[in-house]
């Protein structure tokens, strides 16, 4: 198993499944989520209005449409608020929620971006312990998913979440 830290194209991952960071309506607008759509072409977004959305913290999957991967899972995770509103409790629980619907799909592979730390606001020095330690600790209760690879648009950012698998490896 692993956990990788890139600066790729999330869209051209060779992977069974990439991670949409969504809004709770799983309304493709913008950012990410926006170009995963326009890449999907119309049955992500038929199928992601049939779900009829996704809680904070929570994840769904639909096909990946006209995507190379097979799926895509849509992880909600917290619009920052200042960091007392439970933000960090919803993004450590969104990407619980990432992991387990892989484990329940049997995936092997996924790539994922850094999510809330675009457009949802939430610092990426706080959001990076998190979303690793999230990853990590849930990764026994799926065990078919042997690769798990984040993709980031700068290589500041992508140090960040190297560097938060280097303390959580090291303590």
């Amino acid at each position: 198993m692993s956990i990788e830290f890139v600066v790729a194209d999330l869209l051209g991952q060779d992977v069974d499944a990439i991670v949409n960071p969504a809004n709770e309506r799983l309304a493709h607008g913008g950012g990410v989520a926006g170009a995963i759509a326009r890449a999907a072409g119309p049955a992500l977004m038929d199928e992601s209005r049939r779900l009829g959305g996704c809680p904070t913290g929570g994840a769904v999957v639909t096909g990946a449409g006209d995507l190379p991967q097979r799926w895509v899972i849509h992880a909600v995770g917290p619009v920052w608020s200042g960091g007392g509103q439970g933000e960090e409790e919803a993004l450590r629980a969104c990407h619980r929620a990432l992991v387990a619907r892989a484990g329940e799909l049997g995936i092997n592979s996924i790539a994922l971006p850094a999510i809330s730390t675009g457009i949802f606001g939430f610092p990426p020095e706080r959001a990076a312990p998190v979303a690793v330690r999230a990853i990590a600790r849930s990764l026994p209760a799926a065990p078919t998913l042997r690769t798990v690879r984040f993709c980031f648009v700068d290589h500041a950012l992508c140090a960040s979440y190297a560097t938060a698998a280097e303390k959580l490896s090291a303590g």
